[in-house]
């Protein structure tokens, strides 16, 4: 089946458009406008407006220092919608190449910057997706729920536990919202007929793994809304201040690291 995306380069680099034939699969917030998406300026909180947002070099980052979500999400992208590139205020470069074929598409990343740097990356993507939607993953892998039982607690549990919430299906909204890693390389996204199914890997020894966001009304306080995303991932934490060692991607000698996501439909 046909694979297409599209991008705003002007705004973060960000998806705006992923296609399977003529299923649309991201999501966009009715509540925030282009002009407010537009408007986002390092140092600005971060504009949920839907779509998928490149989250690099943190995910969660620290938004007092103006780094929630990362560093690149609100920065212009020099190039082409196929090959183009952003750079951090640290000096370090994501590069994103895209290749379309008539089964799949490619996305290939390439992060440069000093050895030794360690950074997450997260292809943010947030799904519009009925209540019947159901999420396939190999296995039993680890997830990890950050914040959870209590702010600063971290609970370790298997799939598809979310720390009481189930991971692997949405449903009506119920008050709810829980953001979890999952250790896996590969997952499938099931809603009635349509399947997305997304794979992604790196050069040994990087860690590979997918955030959820199901968020059923019950984030932000005071105005919750409905959202659900699905985040390939180099890296196994939601932030650099809090990863274990060996869970942040770190750049070797050659200051160079490529991983890349595979996306299909049927």
């Amino acid at each position: 089946m046909t694979v297409r995306m599209s991008t705003d380069l002007a705004r973060g680099g960000r998806w705006t458009s992923l296609r399977t034939g003529s299923r649309e699969w991201l999501w966009q917030n009715p509540a925030v406008t282009l002009a407010e998406r537009a408007a986002a300026r390092p140092g600005t909180p971060f504009v949920d407006a839907g779509g998928g947002e490149e989250c690099f070099p943190s995910v969660g980052g620290d938004p007092a220092a103006g780094l929630d979500h990362g560093d690149v999400w609100h920065r212009p992208w020099v190039g082409v919608p196929d090959d183009a590139a952003a750079q951090t205020r640290d000096g370090l470069t994501l590069r994103r190449r895209v290749r379309h074929d008539d089964e799949h598409l490619r996305v290939d990343y390439a992060v440069t910057g000093a050895p030794g740097t360690p950074f997450l990356h997260a292809v943010h993507l947030l799904l519009d997706l009925s209540t019947d939607a159901r999420l396939r993953v190999p296995g039993t892998p680890d997830v990890v729920v950050p914040d959870h039982p209590e702010v600063g607690a971290v609970t370790r549990t298997r799939w598809p536990d979310g720390g009481g919430l189930p991971l692997d299906r949405l449903g009506p909204d119920d008050g709810t919202a829980v953001c979890a890693v999952v250790v896996s390389d590969a997952v499938e996204v099931h809603d009635g007929e349509d399947v997305l199914a997304l794979r992604w890997g790196s050069e040994p020894g990087a860690p590979t793994s997918f955030l959820v966001w199901r968020n059923l009304g019950g984030w932000p306080a005071g105005a919750p809304y409905r959202s659900f995303g699905v985040e390939p991932m180099l890296g196994a934490a939601t932030a650099l201040a809090d990863a274990a060692p060996g869970e942040a991607a770190v750049l070797g000698p050659s200051g160079r690291l490529d991983w890349w996501l595979e996306v299909r439909g049927a």
